[in-house]
């Protein structure tokens, strides 16, 4: 007797979101640029966000978000770990959210989700470092690391770090969009009894 087991994450699909979580963590902690007027870094970890979003949805978009970089924070920069964790988390998920996973194809969709991802990163760390962790900061002083002026002088290079991301991401998914993971290639979701 055959029996169907209903599987809306198969192993191809964790595996993946795995495999994107190490090398957002390793493209942050090897590829770190210092942003000299800030304590903050140039890298390029946010391609692997931004390709599990556009390629696996906005699930896994956050899982990569989340972890990956937020993992290579705690070598080194520690108290980046909160912004990191929810700035990227949300970038993951909102690139997924407006056009991930396998079934969408319109390359309009594609870039308007990196260009928000993007914008999002810019943003996310904006406010970090100019209203949380200064607020945060006066509670606990391992999160006064940053001021207005750091968080200004930031802008720029967090965008172009969106912005890079944002083209290679969409170089990944358009040579890597042919391989669908939602499909069951195999008896994976078949179990006998």
């Amino acid at each position: 007797m055959k029996v169907m087991k209903n599987n809306n994450w198969p192993l191809a699909k964790t595996a993946t979101i795995a495999i994107l979580t190490a090398l957002a963590f390793l493209g942050t902690l090897l590829i770190r640029i210092p942003i000299p007027v800030s304590t903050g870094y140039f890298n390029i970890g946010d391609i692997f966000v931004m390709v599990a979003g556009l390629w696996l949805g906005s699930r896994a978009g956050l899982i990569v978000g989340f972890l990956g970089p937020a993992l290579a924070d705690f070598i080194g920069f520690p108290q980046f770990i909160l912004a990191t964790a929810i700035t990227k988390g949300f970038e993951g998920f909102i690139v997924g959210f407006i056009g991930g996973g396998t079934n969408e194809k319109s390359i309009t969709k594609k870039v308007v989700a990196v260009t928000v991802g993007a914008i999002t990163i810019v943003i996310g760390y904006f406010i970090f470092e100019v209203y949380i962790y200064p607020w945060l900061g006066t509670f606990v002083p391992f999160f006064a690391v940053t001021d207005l002026s750091a968080a200004i002088a930031e802008l720029t290079p967090n965008a172009m770090q969106g912005l890079i991301s944002a083209v290679v991401a969409i170089s990944i998914w358009k040579a890597i969009s042919g391989f669908n993971l939602e499909k069951n290639t195999n008896t994976e979701n078949q179990l006998e009894n």
